[in-house]
């Protein structure tokens, strides 16, 4: 293996989490009598975390008070919603299971609440990975490089030893501010266009090709 520390993305990496979030975010916006959102909508929206997904969805002209109640409501609703349709993506278990057996250390580091995260992760891949991370509130989110770099600091792995695989243009940034490597999946959120068009050089089209590259 190439890395000694793999550290992913969640939503639209690991797991198939879209339809969680389209119906969470549309469960509010119908309580608040705002329009709900398309499947695609929200796969345009997400990638920032929570407070931007809210601010993206709601109708312009709302004021900054109704975004934070809503952003309040859709963040509780979906902490008990978060698995209702959620899924990984076929083989990615396979491929952390392969990665962990032949020594390399794995993380998760994603934008969404870090409670959500904790309690994902523990539901799929419970002993997989030695940290997984949310965002915090005293951290700024992806792209800043500070979480990412965190991670590394806590588990003593060199930036050179790093790769950071995600599937948007927000995970990209994110690896290219922390100075690390990294790899952009192409069954998530975003196409390879996309990706490519916003800076990505390397590619898995499949989770079994994360092995080659790692």
């Amino acid at each position: 293996m190439r890395y000694k520390l793999a550290v992913f993305d969640l939503d639209g990496t690991l797991l198939d989490t879209l339809k969680d979030l389209w119906a969470s975010v549309n469960v509010i916006l119908k309580a608040h009598n705002h329009p709900e959102r398309s499947l695609e909508e929200i796969r345009q929206f997400v990638g920032n975390g929570s407070v931007k997904l809210i601010e993206r969805a709601v109708p312009a002209g709302t004021s900054k008070e109704e975004e934070k109640i809503i952003h309040d409501e859709y963040k509780e609703y979906y902490d008990k919603h978060c698995n209702d349709l959620t899924k990984a993506y076929d083989g990615i278990l396979d491929v952390l299971k392969v990665l962990k057996n032949n020594g390399v250390k794995l993380a998760i580091l994603s934008n969404k609440p870090n409670f959500t995260v904790e309690k994902l992760n523990d539901i799929y891949f419970e002993g997989l990975f030695e940290i997984a991370r949310g965002s915090l509130p005293e951290v700024a989110v992806k792209p800043a490089p500070d979480s990412l770099l965190r991670i590394l600091e806590e588990l003593k792995i060199a930036k050179e030893d790093t790769v950071y695989i995600g599937d948007s243009d927000v995970d990209v940034n994110t690896a290219k501010n922390a100075g690390v490597d990294e790899i952009a999946v192409t069954w998530g959120f975003r196409d390879k266009d996309f990706l490519e068009a916003n800076g990505a050089t390397s590619f898995a089209n499949k989770c079994e090709e994360l092995l080659d590259l790692i």
